[in-house]
C-alpha cells in the first residue's frame, strides 16, 4: 500500500477553511463562467440564424443534461469517495474508485451515443421540438451526442480533480475547451456551416478538453489512477459509487426531464416562448455558476476532513460557503433585476422573445438568493457520502417542486405561469433544505483526529 501525499494531507486539513476554499474555488468558478460563456456562445451564435435554430441549443440542453447525468453521477460519486478515502489514508482504495468511475462514464457515455443516433427524431420530439424546431435540433443533437463519451469522462475526470484538491488541472482543461468552442462557432458559422457548425465545435472542443483533462493522470500528478487493473469486479463499490453519485445522476436526470416539460409546454405559444425561456435558462446558469463554483471549492474540504475525522471544519467550510454564495447571489439578482431585457436581447433581437424572457428573467431573480442554500445542502450531503438525504435535496429544484409547478402554472395562468415556475420551485427547495442541514450539524460528532504516520 502506497504512502498518501503528507503535503496534501497538511494543505487539506490545517490550511485555513477560508484560503482553501478561495484556493479551490477560484479555480471551479473560472472553470464554470469559460464552461457556460460558450454554452452561452452557441445559443448567441445560433441565435443570428433564427428564432427555431435559437430554440434548438434549448431542446438540445435536455440531452446534454442526459449525458451530464451519467457523467456527473459517476464523478461526483467516484470523487467524494476518493477524497474521504485519501483522508482516512486510504490510497489503494481510492485509485480504484477513480478507475471504475471513469471507465464506466465512458461505457454510458457510448451507449447513449448509439441509441440517440438511432433515434434521433424521436430523441428531438421528446424533448420538445417542434415542427419547425426539429430541423435544427436534430442536426444540432447528432454533434451532441458524437460528444457524449467525451463529456462524460470530461465530468469524472474534472470532478476527480476537484475532490483531490487540484481544481486548477480541472481549470485548463475546461477552460481550453471552452475558448476553443467559441472560436470554432465563429469560424464555423463563418463559413456558413449553420447550426451544424455550432455542433461540431463543440464536439470538436469536447474530445480536446478531455485530452487536456487526462494529462494530469497520464503524468503521475494525482495520487487517483486510471487504468483498467483499478477497475473493482465487486458489485458492492460500484454500488457505492452510485449511491453517492445518484443525487447528480437525479438533479440532471430530472433537469432534463423538466426542461422536456418546459419546452412542450412552451410550445403551445410559439417558438418564441421556447427561445425565450431556454436563453433565460442559459443566462441564469451563467449568473448561478459563481455561486457554484464556491461550492465545488468547498465539496472536497468537507468530504477530506470529514474522512479525516476533522468535523469543525466541515461546519466551518459550509457556514463561509453559505455566507459568500448567498453574498454574491444577492448582487448577481439586482443586477440580473434591472438589466433583463438588454441581457436577453443579447442572445436574440426578436420582441416576442424579449418580452416573454424579461417578465421570466425578473421572476428568476427573485429566487436566485436562496440558490445557495438548496444547492449546498445538496453538496454536503453527497460529500459526506449521504447519499438518500442529498438525492431527495437535489431532486428538489429539478423535479419534485419544478415539475408539478410548471403543469399546474401552465393549466391556471398559461404563458405567465411558465415564466415564474422556476422561481417558485427554487424558493420551495431552499426552504425544505433547512431542516435537514440543522439536524446534521445538530448530530455531527466532536471531532476525530486522524493521524498521520
Amino acid at each position: 500500500m502506497e504512502q498518501i501525499d503528507s503535503k496534501q494531507y497538511s494543505r487539506m486539513t490545517k490550511t485555513p477553511v477560508l484560503q482553501l476554499i478561495l484556493q479551490l474555488g477560484i479555480p471551479t468558478v473560472v472553470s464554470m463562467l469559460v464552461t457556460n460563456i460558450y454554452n452561452m456562445a452557441d445559443t448567441y451564435f445560433v441565435g443570428t440564424i433564427g428564432t427555431s435554430a435559437s430554440g434548438a441549443t434549448g431542446i438540445v440542453f435536455g440531452l446534454m443534461a442526459i449525458l451530464q447525468a451519467f457523467g456527473f453521477m459517476f464523478g461526483h460519486g467516484a470523487g467524494s469517495n476518493i477524497s474521504r478515502k485519501l483522508g482516512a489514508g486510504e490510497i489503494d482504495d481510492a485509485r480504484m474508485f477513480a478507475s471504475t468511475g471513469f471507465f464506466y462514464s465512458i461505457y454510458c457515455g457510448i451507449a447513449v451515443m448509439v441509441l440517440g443516433l438511432l433515434f434521433l427524431d424521436p430523441l428531438c420530439r421528446i424533448l420538445g421540438s417542434t415542427d419547425t424546431i426539429l430541423p435544427y435540433a436534430r442536426i444540432y443533437a447528432f454533434y451532441i451526442l458524437l460528444a457524449g463519451p467525451a463529456m462524460t469522462c470530461s465530468c469524472v475526470m474534472n470532478n476527480i480533480l476537484r475532490y483531490e484538491g487540484k481544481a486548477v488541472y480541472a481549470m485548463f482543461g475546461l477552460t481550453a475547451g471552452g475558448i476553443l468552442n467559441i472560436f470554432g462557432d465563429a469560424l464555423f458559422l463563418h463559413l456558413g456551416m449553420g447550426i451544424a457548425g455550432a455542433g461540431l465545435s463543440t464536439t470538436i472542443s469536447q474530445y480536446i478538453s478531455m485530452f487536456i483533462l487526462l494529462l494530469p493522470y497520464l503524468q503521475g500528478k494525482t495520487q487517483s489512477r486510471l487504468g483498467l487493473r483499478y477497475v473493482t469486479h465487486n458489485l458492492s463499490d460500484l454500488t457505492n459509487i452510485i449511491s453517492v453519485g445518484m443525487p447528480s445522476m437525479a438533479r440532471q436526470s430530472l433537469t432534463s426531464l423538466s426542461t422536456m416539460v418546459l419546452n412542450l409546454c412552451a410550445g403551445g405559444y410559439g417558438d418564441a416562448a421556447v427561445a425565450a425561456l431556454s436563453i433565460v435558462a442559459r443566462i441564469c446558469n451563467f449568473l448561478f455558476c459563481v455561486a457554484i463554483g464556491i461550492g465545488q471549492g468547498f465539496q472536497p474540504i468537507s468530504a477530506f476532513n470529514y474522512g479525516a475525522g476533522i468535523y469543525s471544519r466541515v461546519r466551518s467550510a459550509f457556514d463561509i460557503a453559505m455566507i459568500f454564495g448567498t453574498g454574491l447571489m444577492i448582487l448577481t439578482a439586482i443586477y440580473g433585476y434591472f438589466n433583463a431585457g438588454s441581457l436577453v436581447a443579447l442572445f436574440r433581437d426578436d420582441p416576442a422573445v424579449i418580452e416573454i424572457g424579461t417578465r421570466a428573467m425578473r421572476w428568476q431573480c427573485i429566487s436566485l438568493v436562496l440558490l445557495p442554500l438548496a444547492m449546498y445542502g445538496n453538496m454536503l450531503f453527497q460529500s459526506v457520502g449521504i447519499g438518500r438525504t442529498a438525492t431527495l435535496l437535489a431532486c428538489l429544484r429539478s423535479g419534485i417542486c419544478l415539475i408539478p409547478i410548471i403543469l399546474i402554472f401552465n393549466a391556471l395562468w398559461g404563458l405567465a405561469g411558465l415564466e415564474s415556475a422556476q422561481a417558485l420551485s427554487d424558493v420551495l427547495s431552499g426552504i425544505i433544505t433547512i431542516p435537514f442541514v440543522v439536524s446534521f450539524f445538530r448530530e455531527l460528532p466532536p471531532d476525530r483526529f486522524t493521524i498521520l504516520q
